[in-house]
């Protein structure tokens, strides 16, 4: 059989994809919110088989997510390479509620894909989803306007702003972008020349089911731009039944002997329009162009398998270090004065509630497959009841799950488990389990929209938990809403990982080893 791209590509939370190729390398940038190295990177000579090189923002000089709410932080990154440099575009957004968006948008560069990365420089904060477009000698900053006032609908359009590449400034004031408004919001824009036409790639219909990637197309830079006649160029929203949806935010590539593809997100729900818990994830299609120059997918669906157009070649090599490019960390870098590693052993100091956006000591990896496994054994000596330590399966501050040790009132080490739903928590006491040791291993079993939680004192595993809603932890769950408006929303999939709680600010420490997370074998 010919080989195949099987989707999606990058599996669990990697949303709104930004491609480039420089040479043999195909990089993608994807979006990272409250998490932790910040645009995680992923680089590939053959489309298929691809290498996590773990996060390019991975320090406070770089991105400081201290205070961002859930959902924010970093937003649609964009990744290009001119100059024999690589340009990073992306927002840090503090604040998205009440018709409000605080999105400013940073360039950095760097001239290999693995850093250094350069201070970050200010570009403006008119409006988010900003991405670079090269066109010889000159540079553009293209962006969605946000508009926050009432009864404008969020969006005034898309504008270009010149873009010194020298000074790395924008210069003069920004055009706005002619191209038809057809009452949905249009964000995602990204710029290509083709011969004489401008081709300009949305993501349309919001980031749900009704997503889409639509092509319009100019002379000029700025338009006007006429619509693709032929309708978008991949979208699942009319075919609720397919096992990708939420097809849409693209960005295009071609190879070295001309072929094109395209990268754009998808979701796996459980049942139709069901919860995503998995996120948004990152999708790879063949485009080809017809004879009057439009772009083309084969079916205009997002589909599971298709054609790989290059050989297959070994994959780059990954980052060195003893903490794998797979974790992330809540809102803070993974700094030695609260996590440190040697060996297999993970020590996290303990740190502030889960209703604090400033530093809590969770360290996490993207769930990547609706069945799959978590463990971790845990040497934990709580003092007090405002100790706890274990593992968690977590979307937000407001939905979580928290196996964990921790003691009574009179000391003595306790297993327990905590549920918080819409920012609602259960605190199974009566669950609890009294502990003769310090040392026990932890799991938890994700089954489809069902979690089970289980533990190993020494004589085996046993069940700890009834099943869960695991559905608590999906995308859908986590958007609150009123009058209409976003009060939270739910742009970063589910996560597993170690968590440890202080809540006397002492950072009392536990350890992790055997740490391990196995997704369940496809096929």
């Amino acid at each position: 059989m010919p080989p195949v791209i099987r989707n999606p590509v990058l599996p669990g939370s990697h949303p709104d994809p930004s491609i480039v190729r420089v040479g043999a390398d195909f990089v993608v940038a994807t979006s990272t919110f409250e998490w932790s190295p910040g645009v995680r990177l992923h680089v590939s000579h053959d489309l298929r088989t691809w290498t996590d090189l773990g996060g390019a923002l991975d320090s406070t000089r770089l991105l400081d997510l201290t205070g961002v709410p859930d959902s924010g932080g970093v937003w649609a990154p964009n990744l290009s390479h001119v100059d024999g440099l690589f340009h990073l575009v992306y927002s840090n957004v503090s604040a998205y509620t009440d018709g409000f968006a605080d999105a400013p948008n940073y360039l950095t560069t760097a001239a290999s894909i693995d850093g250094p990365w350069s201070d970050p420089v200010l570009l403006h904060a008119r409006g988010f989803d900003a991405s670079l477009f090269h066109d010889g000698p000159d540079s553009w900053l293209l962006n969605l306007v946000h508009d926050w006032r009432p009864g404008h609908g969020g969006s005034a359009g898309l504008e270009v702003t010149r873009f010194d590449r020298a000074t790395r400034t924008l210069v003069g004031e920004p055009a706005l972008v002619d191209l038809p408004a057809d009452g949905t919001w249009i964000e995602g824009p990204n710029l290509y020349r083709r011969g004489d036409w401008y081709y300009l790639v949305t993501a349309d219909g919001g980031t749900g089911y009704d997503h889409q990637v639509r092509v319009a197309r100019s002379r000029t830079l700025t338009g006007p731009y006429v619509r693709d006649p032929h309708g978008p160029l991949i979208t699942a929203r009319d075919h609720p039944d397919l096992p990708l949806q939420k097809a849409g935010h693209g960005s295009l590539v071609q190879t070295e002997a001309g072929d094109w593809y395209l990268a754009y997100l998808v979701a796996r729900p459980h049942g139709r329009h069901g919860p995503c818990i998995l996120g948004r994830e990152t999708a790879l299609a063949v485009v080809t162009w017809t004879d009057d120059g439009w772009p083309r997918t084969a079916t205009g669906l997002p589909e599971i398998e298709v054609p790989a157009l290059l050989d297959d070649a070994p994959p780059p090599d990954g980052p060195a270090g003893s903490l794998g490019p797979e974790w992330s960390t809540l809102r803070r870098p993974a700094t030695d004065d609260w996590l440190t590693v040697a060996g297999d052993r993970i020590t996290l100091r303990g740190g502030r509630s889960p209703q604090s956006f400033v530093g809590p000591s969770l360290l996490a990896q993207r769930i990547t497959a609706a069945r799959c496994s978590f463990e971790a054994t845990v040497e934990y000596h709580p003092r007090a009841f405002q100790h706890l330590a274990g593992i968690t399966a977590y979307y937000n501050s407001r939905n979580w799950m928290f196996l964990h040790v921790t003691t009574n009132d009179v000391g003595d080490p306790l297993l327990r488990l905590a549920v918080c739903d819409h920012g609602v928590v259960t605190n199974y006491e009566d669950r609890s389990e009294k502990l003769y040791g310090p040392v026990l291993t932890l799991g938890l079993d994700l089954d489809g929209p069902d979690i089970r939680f289980r533990r190993d004192t020494g004589d085996g595993w046993n069940p700890f938990s009834p099943t869960l809603d695991a559905t608590i932890l999906s995308d859908e769950h986590a958007v609150e809403l009123h009058d209409g408006r976003p009060r939270a929303m739910g742009f970063t999939g589910a996560f597993v990982g170690l968590w440890a709680w202080d809540l006397t600010g002492a950072g009392h420490p536990a350890t992790f080893t055997t740490v391990s997370y196995r997704p369940a074998r496809v096929g």
